[in-house]
């Protein structure tokens, strides 16, 4: 599969071109809820979440049988900073564990019957330290636009994106401010687990990122300032589901902030997509109320990978297994008065 742009402005325009669910689809799913063996509403949220689904898919009876995860990972110029308990080179480690199936996504995808695709990027090349000037250059963004766009198989049901990037929590805090407002120390958060300084440093660092880049245009070009190779992919990818009908679990505040580029590019890009989970990353809540997404589990993960939207696979597949599996009243030969 290959990219269908070349330029910022050709992904732009397919961002911006109307896409949204199937009306006979919702519609059907919506009259079969309504004749399935049991109350109305008692099943609570699968309900929504499966109409949601079958919407997307296009089918009134849609099953989930070819989920897909896709992990990006990218380094970050600003670690340099401090930013992070760990050193740059654990982005790589991990990228390694990932590959030999050692890491928590590769049991949780296994466990939910996901396929895993890594997709490491560039790693011996970080981008800039956003607090001297744009993290990437147009070419750059683009470039990992396309990683995303083309890491999609056109044959998932469903996709989850996750990442891995040492400092990526600090371009994720900077894209947050950037995108919906308020203070830098709003948006960060202790990552990797550093202390009440590394918090205070963080803090700088976006401060001084935002007061360099204050002119930052759309949500793309905030990307292109203050974002990261794998937030970016994250993003092609998303838009690439989005152009398939493949519904889109996302995962924490990371996979949260980069589409939140999308938000504010472009009302409505995040229709095809649910918040997974609520992680332990403290401005997550804050975050995902920003985005207009209720999460589907609140388990104080923050391990980032795609672990907790993978988990909430779980949750869709219930959701739709029982829809499109329940007897109806009048399948089951049960009165429904």
């Amino acid at each position: 599969m290959t990219a269908a742009f070349s330029t910022l402005d050709g992904f732009r325009s397919i961002l911006r071109t109307p896409v949204g669910p199937v009306a006979e689809a919702v519609a059907g799913a919506t009259a079969r809820n309504g004749q399935l063996t049991k109350p109305p509403g008692a099943l609570g949220e699968l309900e929504p979440l499966a109409i949601w689904y079958a919407g997307w898919r296009g089918v009134e009876k849609p099953t989930v049988e070819a989920p897909q995860v896709i992990v990006f990972a990218g380094n970050h110029g600003v670690a340099a900073q401090g930013v992070s308990a760990f050193p740059p080179e654990v982005t790589a480690q991990m990228v390694l564990n990932f590959e030999h199936g050692g890491a928590a996504i590769n049991q949780l995808s296994r466990t939910f019957g996901a396929q895993l695709d890594v997709h490491a990027i560039s790693l011996d090349r970080p981008t800039a330290d956003f607090t001297k000037t744009p993290a990437m250059s147009e070419d750059e963004l683009v470039e990992a636009l396309r990683i995303g766009w083309n890491a999609v198989d056109d044959a998932a049901d469903v996709v989850v994106v996750g990442e891995m990037g040492i400092g990526n929590t600090t371009s994720a805090a900077a894209l947050a401010a950037a995108c919906f407002g308020g203070a830098a120390e709003d948006w960060v958060g202790r990552g990797t687990g550093v202390d009440d300084a590394g918090l205070q440093n963080k803090a700088r660092v976006v401060r001084e990122g935002l007061e360099r880049h204050a002119e930052q245009g759309d949500g793309l070009e905030m990307m292109r300032c203050l974002g990261g190779r794998e937030l970016a992919a994250m993003v092609g990818a998303i838009v690439r589901a989005r152009s398939l009908r493949i519904p889109v679990m996302l995962d924490g505040f990371i996979c949260c902030a980069a589409a939140g580029c999308l938000a504010r590019t472009s009302p409505g890009a995040l229709d095809h997509c649910v918040a997974g989970h609520l992680s332990a990353e403290g401005a997550h809540a804050r975050l995902l109320d920003a985005l207009g997404k209720t999460p589907l589990l609140s388990l104080g993960l923050r391990l980032g990978e795609a672990s907790g939207a993978v988990l909430s696979l779980g949750v869709l597949k219930a959701a739709v297994a029982c829809l499109s599996g329940m007897a109806t009243f009048a399948e089951a030969g049960v009165s429904d008065s």
